[in-house]
């Protein structure tokens, strides 16, 4: 007999209950808990326990990831993790390690089960996790796993701070109970870092949004000083967007004597700073650079992103040709926020744009690698440079600053003032994150562009973003009053073309310029320096020939690789050039207008 719909799944409900099987539809749904302990935070170990409820397979398997959204290189995490198993009450469960980053657990009879493990934290960077006896800071992809098949599960996190610690930063909601708190998938749960210890909390109101500052490390700063400026940042990030994803914000600040830069997440983000910066002025802006760089990618990158970045593959590499856009772009636009918010004059600002381009052009890798490529090659070159690397590779970063920066002038001049790269953000965010709830591919990055300019970029893309040819400053600088000064190096000055390292008290070798004089005449990488022209070398060997002639020839002695020999070659005059932007005298009232939308001084 044919059933109808609701006759077979009565039917279907009737026979489980006969075969003493409950139907799927009366199962409650699964829930997950995690709760994160440190009861020994000076041997480096993290405790995570899972409680998996609702579970109605014969088994589950769990991930861990294998690198940190933000930070494009494949870290494998997972190496970290010990004392793996899982229980249900008191009966140990069979598990089983699939792969790198896998393990299955076997549950045939229990619905209900906790996973246990532990994680050896002692890498104290923005892209991963690290506990002593001084604090604990967790980056959510390194210590906390997942259900495979149930990333999008919401799950509740019991932090359990080691004794002696009254202080959990992190943005992640709380959830009632102390030091308790609700994700509501696991992308969240991992996107929200957490600091525990007992850091000096600050806090301040932007934009209407709360915002805390979690520091650890015992700065000496101006608390009064900090909050503002920090807060003047924020809020001219915001008049950049003119939309607020926000309802709360924490920087968690790493103070320590290096500072490593910063990371990227939904709510938050966490900045490794050395705690001397704030002592001087230039330190002070650094400081406030990394702030605006960071806080600028709650839009870019965190809801402004290509579609490769999101929802994320934890298990491989998500590629994408942006992030000259992602990267490149937010350093763009936190340089801008910095001059907007008056931190750094118009002039200042040229200065600071003309280093970049020098960054660039004087980058031999520039010609052979183009922005695109850079970005979709982040995975093996940009976290692994090597000595070779400036002659084979550029920087997505200062690439794609200088980038935004002619982009953002052709766009202001072809609508006269009207628009400019903001309202290309603007667009974006609207379009894909607000109404599509996605990511935008390449060629829709190319058609934004075009609809906020009223004319179509393809040549520009093509041959400057796709291609390596030396991008249009002059052009694009003249429609703001602007010229490019281009200063070869003198013709009588020459340019050995290598680094020199004085590590370990000896004159080493640590890279070589493509085509230089020393790449010409074979000196290696890892070279040891012992003479020039007879006499011993104590000093860096760029020093001491300074001053000599385009052609004259040196004779060195190194060790290689054990054995010492004798390398001669010419010297050959410096291929670099000089960079600098400047204004023009007289600008037309075309010109103006263009230069005070680029960089309108602050009232």
């Amino acid at each position: 007999m044919l059933l109808t719909a609701p006759r077979r799944r009565l039917a279907v409900a009737a026979l489980g209950v006969l075969l003493g099987h409950v139907a799927p539809a009366a199962l409650a749904a699964p829930t997950l808990r995690y709760t994160l302990a440190m009861p020994a935070p000076q041997t480096h170990y993290f405790e995570v326990e899972m409680n998996l409820d609702g579970f109605n397979k014969a088994y589950t398997d769990v991930k861990m990831p294998v690198w940190a959204p933000g930070s494009y290189l494949i870290r494998e995490f997972e190496r970290n993790v010990e004392d793996f198993g899982a229980t249900a009450g008191s009966q140990a469960l069979r598990t089983e390690k699939l792969d790198k980053n896998t393990w299955r657990v076997y549950h045939p009879k229990a619905r209900n089960f906790v996973v246990r493990y532990k994680v050896y934290a002692y890498e104290l960077s923005v892209r991963t996790s690290f506990v002593d006896a001084s604090h604990g800071y967790v980056n959510g992809t390194s210590v906390f796993m997942y259900p495979a098949e149930n990333k999008q599960l919401p799950s509740q996190l019991e932090v359990k701070p080691a004794a002696g610690w009254s202080q959990v930063s992190t943005s992640l909601k709380p959830a009632g109970g102390t030091f308790t708190y609700r994700s509501s998938n696991y992308d969240e749960l991992a996107d929200s870092p957490i600091e525990i210890g007992n850091q000096k909390i600050y806090t301040f109101t932007a934009n209407g949004t709360p915002h805390t500052v979690a520091m650890y490390g015992d700065p000496v700063v101006d608390e009064q000083r900090l909050t503002r400026d920090m807060q003047r940042v924020c809020e001219e990030s915001h008049k950049v967007m003119d939309r607020n994803p926000l309802d709360r914000y924490v920087f968690i600040v790493h103070n320590i004597d290096r500072g490593t830069g910063g990371l990227e997440h939904l709510f938050s983000t966490t900045l490794s700073v050395s705690r001397n910066a704030y002592a001087s002025e230039a330190g002070w802006k650094g400081f406030l650079g990394l702030v605006a760089h960071e806080y600028f990618h709650l839009w870019n990158v965190k809801r402004i992103r290509p579609v490769a970045l999101g929802p994320f593959d934890y298990d491989k590499e998500n590629y994408t040709r942006m992030l000259w856009v992602s990267e490149g772009g937010t350093e763009y636009f936190s340089n801008l926020i910095m001059q907007r918010a008056g931190f750094v004059t118009p002039d200042q600002y040229l200065a600071d744009l003309s280093n970049g381009i020098n960054r660039v052009e004087n980058t031999p890798g520039n010609k052979v690698q183009s922005a695109a490529e850079s970005s979709f090659d982040a995975w093996i070159k940009q976290y692994r440079p090597n000595e070779n690397s400036s002659n084979t590779a550029i920087s997505y970063y200062d690439k794609g600053e200088v980038i935004g920066a002619v982009l953002d002038l052709m766009v202001i001049n072809a609508t006269k003032g009207e628009k400019r790269l903001d309202d290309v953000m603007r667009y974006l965010y609207d379009q894909y994150y607000l109404k599509q709830g996605r990511g935008f591919t390449d060629q829709e990055y190319q058609d934004a562009v075009a609809k906020i300019a009223g004319q179509r970029f393809d040549s520009f893309f093509a041959k400057h973003v796709y291609g390596t040819e030396m991008l249009p400053y002059e052009q694009a600088l003249a429609y703001a009053g602007l010229r490019l000064s281009i200063t070869p190096a003198p013709a009588t000055e020459i340019d050995l073309g290598a680094r020199i390292s004085p590590a370990g008290g000896r004159q080493t070798v640590a890279s070589v310029v493509r085509d230089g004089s020393a790449w010409q005449g074979g000196l290696n990488v890892g070279d040891e320096i012992l003479s020039l022209d007879g006499a011993r070398v104590t000093d860096d060997l760029n020093k001491l020939l300074a001053g000599r002639p385009v052609g004259s020839t040196v004779k060195l002695l190194v060790t290689r690789e054990g054995r010492v020999q004798e390398v001669s070659f010419p010297l050959l005059a410096s291929p670099l050039s000089r960079y600098r932007i400047e204004r023009q005298p007289n600008p037309t009232a075309e010109q103006q207008r263009v230069f005070d939308k680029w960089l309108p001084v602050r009232a």
